[in-house]
């Protein structure tokens, strides 16, 4: 069997399509919300590189990491405006389930009285920087809402995510015996 070729060469002017055939400009909206989340994705695969076997963390980065394909699928399909679509495999559960975490870990860190800089150990600074990706594809899929319906779950899935990050970042550092890089308005 012949492998096929991994260039189309179809993406060569500019466009790409979405799942269903549709082209449209790279630059799309769209396109910024999806590629955000698999950047986001990329990154959490380097954060999740950086733990060792026994951080019981590593797991939640595979669920997210999954649940991020699913929400990547989601936004590369355009569906009817009349068509209220679910994104797969987000609901209720997926997101008590960050909710969950989130809990655990804030419990486990002291109590924060100061922003932070982001930084620490290497884990912790790399958990800083999927935040801000998340943030930055939460403002993109945000835009896309305009024009596209986008399923709620998906949303507050996003925003959880975000807050599990920045906590992630906490415990990366607590368990590594890091400081934290606390904010001097006047450094």
């Amino acid at each position: 069997m012949k492998k096929s070729n991994l260039y189309t060469r179809t993406g060569d002017t500019g466009t790409t399509s979405l799942v269903g055939g549709q082209r449209v400009r790279k630059d799309d909206i769209r396109i910024e919300s999806y590629g955000t989340i698999d950047e986001l994705n990329s990154h959490i695969g380097l954060l999740s590189s950086m733990m060792t076997e026994d951080n019981c963390q590593k797991a939640i980065l595979t669920f997210i990491q999954n649940k991020l394909f699913n929400i990547g699928a989601y936004l590369a399909t355009e569906n009817p405006p009349e068509k209220q679509a679910v994104c797969y495999g987000l609901g209720k559960t997926a997101i008590e389930k960050l909710e969950k975490e989130i809990d655990s870990l804030d419990a486990t860190v002291p109590p924060l009285h100061a922003f932070l800089l982001p930084g620490g150990n290497p884990a912790a600074s790399q958990a800083h920087v999927c935040r801000t990706v998340c943030r930055r594809a939460e403002r993109n899929i945000i835009s896309l809402s305009e024009t596209a319906y986008i399923d709620p779950d998906l949303m507050r899935f996003i925003n959880r995510l975000s807050d599990y990050l920045f906590v992630l970042a906490r415990f990366n550092n607590f368990i590594a015996k890091a400081s934290e890089i606390f904010w001097d308005k006047d450094c």
